[in-house]
């Protein structure tokens, strides 16, 4: 099945629906893949690199606040809010085809007290809204190219504030991207070093944590404990992102 969703307006990209095999993805102007969903389960994280952004569990296992930047086919806002129905996540997506293909094609629930679906600029909300969140998921891609707005040291240094106390930024970055280590480079900067990554698929994804206080590698030291029982709650392999996790000063492998 393919479908061709939405009107498209001038210097738009086209944004299209696909399933084959029980598998529905959506695609914003290329090939690249913005979202997956198992039909038979559409709750589930079915790409590598969304339950590696999960990770932040390692570090917060119960946010009450989690505000996305970039919906895609809400596959994260679903997940969380059948895991942690309580945390209160808001998603804010700027185009309303995509809104409208994650409500009609991808099983996204209606706006209600724990979940809310803002059609907006996310680098101006991030702006607006300070000291607002335990965790900000960050996933801006457009016709398979890192949102160069949502990528700025302005930007970066604006998600940083509008953490709360112990809060984590979490960022997809294409690994293969020209500018991938400008991009690390400026979270870096923006979290003063305290920033760790896990390389998802040889570095085609590469999830990068910035936390906006110290300790937070004591903290996951701290987690390694109860990660088997997170693990099992969650569905998710987060003793394995223990493993695998790195720090700024160990990224010399990301950038070879």
């Amino acid at each position: 099945m393919r479908l061709k969703f939405g009107k498209r307006r001038a210097g738009e990209d086209g944004l299209e629906v696909t399933e084959e095999r029980g598998l529905r993805t959506l695609h914003l102007g290329s090939r690249a893949i913005q979202s997956a969903m198992r039909v038979s389960r559409p709750w589930d994280l079915e790409l590598a690199y969304t339950r590696a952004m999960m990770g932040f569990l390692m570090f917060n296992s119960m946010p009450q606040d989690v505000l996305m930047i970039g919906l895609g086919g809400g596959s994260l806002a679903k997940f969380i809010r059948k895991q942690r129905p309580h945390t209160r996540i808001t998603a804010v997506e700027i185009d309303p085809r995509v809104i409208a293909a994650a409500r009609t094609h991808f099983e996204l629930p209606p706006d209600d007290e724990t979940l809310g679906v803002i059609e907006a600029d996310g680098a101006l909300y991030v702006r607006q809204h300070p000291g607002s969140a335990d965790v900000i998921l960050l996933d801006g891609f457009d016709a398979g190219n890192q949102v160069e707005a949502l990528a700025t040291q302005t930007f970066y240094a604006a998600c940083r504030r509008a953490l709360k106390p112990g809060g984590v930024l979490v960022v997809n970055l294409w690994g293969r991207d020209s500018e991938f280590a400008e991009y690390f480079a400026r979270l870096t900067r923006a979290f003063d070093g305290e920033v760790g990554w896990i390389s998802v698929q040889y570095k085609i994804n590469v999830i990068v944590f910035g936390f906006i206080e110290p300790g937070a590698a004591a903290r996951l030291d701290a987690a390694r404990p109860r990660l088997d029982d997170l693990s099992k709650r969650y569905g998710l392999d987060l003793r394995g992102f223990a493993r695998d996790f790195q720090w700024a000063e160990d990224a010399t492998p990301l950038l070879e």
